[in-house]
């Protein structure tokens, strides 16, 4: 792994040195101040008004820069909006397209100060939580809380970057003022909802948002985790994602999450009288519905492995192998067979691509659509674990075609059957296969995925700076701790489920405890829940799919309440 001191010096503008975060200096400090401490020859104090005064002087930097070069945006817009109105008088094609390409130009030129401002970003929240985790104090919070709300912060200054919102406008106004507009008179303040038409200001737009996000500091003060990317912005990312990204194969993905789990739960209500019916115990409803999970475990595996090569195949498996499962299942009833009952729920849980599902949100949506796209999936999971028993409760019959018997025993798997049928259809027709290589395009040729995984694997046993008389430089990147890098033994391959195991710390073991055990009464409540109300209470079918349909819904509200509320009271952790 990169450090990321030398990854923000990589991305510098060279003529702008001088004006980022000096994130070496500042780690220096931080190694100082650790050894000064644990020597007795520095207070607590004297630390925090020093560092204080530190972080100060490097954001003021930041902002006479940022304010600086405002200014020179908006200098050269306004002569370039002089030209704008001398051309409304005597328009010519070639000057028009001279001043749209100006226009770009310095659009470009904005692009580069937001991610000037990305990265400082970035650096300051590393150092942050560097001080914090090296010297044990909760500065972060003091800093913040200080300087977020005063009237003359210059925090705000940067992170709100009210400015930059106005050079944007202006751009964009006058861009879209340039185009062909075909006899209309009117402007983008007439039709706000009008898509973009440069793509600068597109680009420009994206990283604005991108921006807002990784600089959220009401958020940052609400909650002390911030989960933000740690990679830098690179100005390609948004091409790439949008080369990948297809609307209609995220929605059949989306579809696919929800019929599989409209799948999983629509035997709830009756899968105790199926059992029943073939000679079975009530209680063995537990097996039929509980394997299908444990087909799932192999299916992730493979899924997840071939979904390195396509998308689309994986979906096309998994349609067919669902589509079989819910035909053995509801030919069970017929041949009399619990053992067909079972072979039916194991193709179900075969075929299931909840892993191609998650992959394709995670690297084919743009980011910024990614957390729609991602609470899509949650959606869409919680609607089919709320429809698969309201569906089972409304088919309450009993009628047979030749030898085919359809009763509330066996519709739910001769609908879902013809519902993944009418999935695989629309699949082979719409889905748009992304391209597996957008990112080798733009790479440049002389390096290789072989290179670059050698060079992380190697990350920690060579010199991660190198001076020009060849010696290692010692000030960077030497003070290592469990706040920012892995120890070196968890970045290796796990040969075995014994040494996985081992690489998990013990605050991973105890949040897959709490899921395990959360997933393990969740399923005993749904699996039962037919037999237990049956036998205590004379439920019927339809009310049990009922109580199971509204408990199904419960998922939204409480996953709202959670994200929305509890987040912003207590840090994630808690």
């Amino acid at each position: 792994m990169v450090a990321f001191g030398k990854k923000l010096k990589d991305r510098q503008i060279e003529e702008w040195q001088g004006y980022y975060i000096n994130y070496k200096l500042m780690k220096k400090r931080v190694r100082q101040y650790a050894q000064q401490i644990q020597l007795g020859t520095l207070d607590r104090r004297h630390v925090l008004k020093d560092f204080s005064r530190m972080l100060d002087n490097q954001i003021e930097t930041i902002v006479l820069f940022l304010l600086e070069q405002q200014g020179l945006l908006a200098s050269r817009i306004a002569k370039l909006g002089e030209v704008h109105n001398d051309l409304q008088q005597e328009p010519e094609i070639n000057k028009i397209m001279q001043l749209r390409e100006a226009y770009r130009a310095v659009g470009q030129d904005l692009l580069n100060l937001l991610y000037f401002v990305e990265i400082n970003a970035i650096g300051l929240r590393k150092i942050l939580k560097k001080f914090d985790k090296r010297l044990g104090y909760r500065f972060t919070d003091y800093y913040v809380k200080t300087r977020a709300n005063h009237p003359y912060s210059q925090l705000q200054q940067v992170f709100k970057h009210v400015g930059i919102g106005a050079v944007v406008g202006a751009l964009s106004r006058n861009l879209h003022d340039l185009q062909d507009r075909q006899g209309s008179y009117l402007s983008i303040y007439d039709h706000p909802s009008l898509p973009l038409q440069d793509p600068v200001v597109d680009s420009i737009n994206a990283a604005v948002d991108r921006l807002s996000n990784s600089t959220n500091f009401l958020n940052f003060l609400a909650q002390h985790a911030l989960i933000l990317q740690d990679d830098l912005p690179t100005p390609s990312e948004e091409h790439v994602d949008d080369e990948r990204y297809h609307f209609m194969s995220l929605l059949l993905n989306l579809a696919n999450t929800f019929l599989y789990m409209v799948n999983t739960y629509i035997i709830v209500p009756t899968a105790d009288d199926y059992s029943t019916s073939l000679g079975a115990a009530p209680t063995v409803c537990g097996i039929v519905i509980g394997a299908m999970a444990v087909a799932q475990l192999f299916s992730s595996v493979y899924f997840s492995a071939w979904s390195n090569k396509s998308y689309f195949r994986p979906l096309v498996f998994s349609s067919i192998a669902l589509f079989l499962g819910n035909v053995f299942y509801a030919c069970a009833y017929d041949v009399h067979s619990i053992w067909i009952l079972l072979i039916g729920r194991l193709f179900c849980g075969l075929g299931s691509a909840r892993a191609v599902n998650r992959r394709y949100i995670s690297d084919c949506v743009p980011l910024k659509i990614r957390m729609q796209a991602s609470a899509g999936f949650v959606s869409a999971s919680a609607l089919g674990m709320a429809c698969g028993p309201a569906l089972a409760g409304i088919l309450q019959t009993n009628f047979k075609i030749y030898n085919l018997t359809f009763n509330q025993n066996t519709l739910p798997g001769w609908v879902m059957a013809v519902a993944w049928l009418v999935y695989l259809v629309w699949l082979w027709i719409s889905f748009k296969e992304p391209s597996h290589d957008v990112e080798e395009n733009h790479t440049p040729p002389n390096q290789s995925n072989d290179v670059e995984n050698g060079a992380l694997e190697k990350g920690l046993k060579q010199p991660l700076l190198i001076t020009s008389d060849g010696k290692v430089d010692e000030d960077i990147d030497q003070d290592y701790d469990d706040s920012e890098e892995a120890p070196e033994e968890s970045r290796l391959p796990a040969n075995s489920i014994g040494s996985a195991y081992r690489l998990l710390t013990p605050s991973v073991k105890v949040q897959l405890l709490i899921y395990f055990m959360l997933k393990y009464v969740m399923e005993i409540l749904l699996s039962e829940s037919s037999v237990v109300t049956t036998y205590y209470f004379n439920w019927s079918t339809s009310t049990v799919a009922v109580f199971l349909a509204c408990l199904g819904l419960t998922v939204l509200p409480v996953n709202l309440v959670v994200g929305n509320y509890i987040s912003n009271m207590f840090e994630d952790r808690l």
